[in-house]
């Protein structure tokens, strides 16, 4: 039995012991199971105390060496820059070298999990494929598969892939030129808000990056960050007395950051918004991690019983 029939059985087997809809059962399986994964990684600074030890590990949500709060992220870093990359780009086009190593990279992930997905195209995406890259870029590599060939219920297939990406993001450190591989599964058609896509499958531009539509409003980019960091922080401060307060504060404040990122892509800047660019702040300072690392905190407590 391959690993998506397997992955499919105990997700029917779970539908069978619940009352909750299939596909909510799934999804809170492979959530549990990413959450375990996330978990691993040293402690950030400026966050509450776990109540046992982590394992140690790497933080792949920000660079190396940058990442306690307290550090300021250089509004140099947003800026535009004259071309593209040189080490990744000739003339526009991928460096061959490049294009040949993350082909590789993503059939032997395909290949890995064993299901017989076929890759309808693989795309190089993100700030590299555009005039906003700096130090602190990473490839952002989307597989495309269609995920009606593996199953008709396409959220699962989604819960699986997310799964699988997570954990070989989580394995793996794989550096090209410096800046860190990162691995997304896309559903064919599905809509990608971004000013600069590349098809390695075609060797061509699907989404060609224009460097005049490059404008960045950092100051308000920065006064949205510095808020969600200030909740962030008062949050912090009633977590150990009321983590079940907390819990409901972060699980609402990380949608309101979704959705002000999500309404920051679907704007006319897309990437450039001011709501993507302070969520990218965010990321930097690490500020994302202190936050899921204080809802594991507060969730232990909540579960532990004293001496």
């Amino acid at each position: 039995m391959n690993k998506w029939q397997t992955y499919l059985a105990e997700a029917r087997r779970n539908q069978q012991v619940s009352n909750e809809p299939y596909q909510k059962k799934v999804r809170k399986g492979y959530v549990s199971d990413r959450n375990k994964m996330t978990r691993t990684g040293p402690q950030r600074k400026g966050g509450a105390p776990f109540t046992k030890n982590p394992p140690k590990g790497r933080s792949k949500s920000a660079p190396v060496g940058f990442g306690g709060l307290e550090e300021e992220v250089e509004p140099e870093s947003f800026e535009k820059q004259p071309q593209l990359d040189s080490k990744i780009w000739q003339d526009d086009i991928l460096n061959k070298n490049i294009s040949k190593r993350l082909k590789k990279i993503a059939n032997e992930f395909l290949e890995g999990l064993e299901i017989g997905a076929v890759m309808e195209d693989l795309r190089f995406t993100g700030s590299l494929a555009n005039y906003n890259w700096s130090k602190y870029s990473d490839i952002d590599l989307h597989i495309v598969v269609d995920f009606s060939k593996i199953d008709e219920n396409v959220e699962l297939v989604k819960g699986f892939f997310d799964e699988a990406r997570m954990r070989w993001n989580d394995l793996h450190d794989i550096k090209i030129y410096g800046y860190e591989v990162e691995i997304y599964v896309e559903n064919l058609g599905e809509v990608h808000k971004s000013s600069g896509i590349y098809s390695l499958t075609n060797d061509d531009w699907i989404v060609k990056p224009n460097p005049e539509q490059v404008e960045f409003d950092y100051v308000t980019a920065r006064k949205k960050a510095d808020s969600i960091t200030t909740e962030v922080n008062m949050i912090d401060k009633y977590l150990i007395k009321k983590p079940r307060l907390a819990i409901k504060s972060i699980d609402r404040l990380k949608n309101k950051i979704r959705r002000t990122r999500r309404a920051g892509l679907n704007s006319p800047e897309q990437e450039y918004s001011a709501e993507n660019i302070a969520f990218k702040i965010l990321r930097r300072e690490d500020t994302l991690d202190k936050l899921s690392n204080m809802k594991y905190d507060a969730y232990d407590r909540v579960l532990s019983i004293g001496e």
